[in-house]
């Protein structure tokens, strides 16, 4: 099985991106922060404390579905994918993730899919932490500003209104979080290859993973 981990901040568009290359490549795509995503959103609906959270995990039960390649994300049988995406949950994920229990309570699940089919799968530590054996890893990023445009767009898309500077300034927190958490901080892989998208388009950016990936497996070039 072929495992490629794309680790990055907040914004970086690891997920669309990600998914897109998974699509031309008839890989799994397997975004885990939406995991993180949906424990915090049990948190935030049940008025949870983050300290209290391990007390409930027995309560949770996080199913990833696809249709097609489209990942679905279900908690405890509600399609919860796109509640999972507001600046406010994102910011709370960013504290669930410091969690232990959280993080031990979702590996298992993590890597079991990395077990029965190709996969691409993106976060802050897939490549240091969750598959550290990967075929193929990226640490995937691009300037603040660039992130926060995408991501404003991406929310606007989606019917979620949200103002620039909001995303901006939670980018930077999430940032300064992430890094500094003393459990699994986001960091590049030493093996990891670099890859800044800030004056990449879409477009762009997936075919340079598609060709990064298949440079390190030899696969041939996929049909479009």
């Amino acid at each position: 099985m072929i495992s490629v981990a794309v680790d990055g901040p907040s914004g970086a568009g690891k997920s669309s991106i990600s998914k897109e290359v998974a699509k031309r490549l008839k890989f799994l795509h397997i975004d885990t922060g939406a995991m993180y995503r949906a424990v915090a959103y049990y948190a935030f609906e049940n008025n949870i404390q983050s300290e209290a959270i391990p007390t409930y995990l027995k309560d949770i039960n996080i199913e990833i579905a696809f249709c097609g390649n489209n990942q679905i994300v279900k908690l405890n049988g509600e399609d919860v994918s796109y509640k999972i995406r507001t600046p406010g949950i994102s910011s709370l994920a960013s504290q669930v993730s410091k969690i232990k229990e959280v993080r031990d309570f979702l590996l298992l699940l993590q890597r079991n899919f990395a077990k029965t089919d190709n996969v691409i799968m993106d976060g802050r530590d897939i490549g240091t932490v969750v598959l550290p054996e990967a075929t193929v890893k990226i640490y995937l990023t691009a300037s603040n500003q660039s992130r926060a445009q995408r991501r404003h767009l991406q929310l606007k898309k989606e019917g979620i209104n949200c103002e620039y500077s909001q995303i901006l300034n939670g980018i930077i927190d999430r940032d300064r979080e992430d890094s500094s958490r003393e459990l699994s901080p986001l960091k590049k892989a030493h093996d990891a290859i670099y890859l800044d998208t800030t004056d990449l388009s879409f477009e762009e950016s997936v075919n340079k993973i598609i060709e990064i990936i298949q440079v390190a497996t030899r696969q041939e070039s996929p049909a479009k």
